[in-house]
């Protein structure tokens, strides 16, 4: 059987989201954070098709609604959850002998750090109530959405940091997670970073949070340029590594440096994890998340670099690294002919 793991930048159906609510670690800034979902809610909209899991349908719908999402690309399905990181709960679509698939990987909280019971199942419910027009496969391995970047031509990139965590596969050697990843993927060429973090991230370093393959093999990566910030060594040592990559062709990457924001702090005074890597692709559009900070305008302009003719729309996500993730970490684009 071949198989495909599609870009993000492909064609797309819509994207997924989870709502926070009171029983969820947002309930004491949902007057912060429900804003920052409005308007990645009605940005998607414009675009395509946008599938909000909330506990509380009824009462979410209207003010959807007023919030100027079109409803016709609108659906709200009511179910519980425990959090909102749709990137590493929801599905993740492959090509199957030319055919959509879905696969529904276990989801532990990012090595059982938080509860994550609800989201395991979000993805069998939405199944199970007819919402996807492709077939969803439960597969036996822990895996996030938010730890792999796909060319779409069988190129893979991903940190060492998360896929060998003993927290998530201690039963699988590098080697076996190498092989799992080519089986289930059909990826031929597998770059592993080594190196690279973010203080305030809960997931083990996920890729997405790092550095992010674009189009024509492009990598845009998160560059600190502040030697005396903690993470100099290791976004240098990850920027080496980077460079040294090459494509199945043999020849170096093309390298797009993200700036590096200020450091953002919460009210305890522990650091936040801005990234502006943390980048949605949709149709026509790339949302990129904003911190209110003097490189926001610079992150910007190197995404539109690379993604010419999408249009940059840039989204205050301040509220969203509260709670230790960001744009990317919230959203599960879904490709063309996935949703029903």
């Amino acid at each position: 059987m071949s198989r495909r793991l599609p870009a993000e930048w492909e064609e797309q159906d819509g994207v997924l989201l989870s709502w926070p609510h009171a029983d969820s670690d947002w309930c004491d800034d949902l007057e912060r954070v429900e804003p920052v979902f409005f308007e990645i809610a009605l940005q998607i909209s414009r675009f395509e098709r946008v599938i909000i899991v909330a506990p509380d349908a009824e009462a979410l719908t209207p003010r959807l609604r007023a919030a100027g999402i079109d409803s016709a690309r609108l659906s709200v399905v009511a179910l519980p959850s425990n959090d909102t990181w749709s990137r590493d709960f929801g599905p993740i679509a492959i090509e199957a002998d030319g055919a959509l698939k879905l696969l529904d990987f276990g989801f532990n909280g990012w090595g059982l750090k938080f509860a994550s019971d609800r989201d395991n199942q979000i993805s069998r419910h939405l199944a199970a109530a007819g919402r996807f027009a492709a077939p969803l496969q439960t597969v036996g391995l822990i895996l996030e959405g938010g730890s792999l970047e796909s060319d779409g031509a069988g190129t893979l990139l991903t940190t060492a940091e998360c896929l060998l965590n003993a927290n998530r596969n201690p039963h699988l050697t590098r080697e076996k997670i190498v092989a799992e990843m080519a089986s289930l993927f059909g990826v031929s060429h597998q770059l592993w970073l080594e190196n690279g973090y973010l203080a305030g991230d809960d997931t083990d370093s996920h890729i997405d949070t790092l550095a992010r393959i674009c189009p024509n093999d492009t990598i845009a990566y998160v560059a600190c340029d502040n030697v005396e910030d903690e993470h100099y060594p290791a976004l240098s040592a990850m920027a080496q590594e980077l460079r040294a990559f090459r494509t199945p062709s043999g020849a170096p990457y093309r390298l797009l440096a993200l700036p590096w924001p200020q450091a953002c702090f919460d009210d305890e005074g522990e650091r936040l994890p801005a990234t502006y890597a943390n980048f949605l692709i949709i149709n026509d559009a790339v949302l990129v998340p904003t911190y209110a900070d003097p490189q926001d305008a610079t992150a910007l302009a190197v995404i539109a670099e690379a993604f010419p003719g999408r249009e940059i729309i840039g989204i205050d996500c301040r509220p969203l690294i509260r709670q230790h993730g960001s744009l990317h970490c919230v959203t599960m684009q879904l490709p063309l002919g996935v949703l029903a």
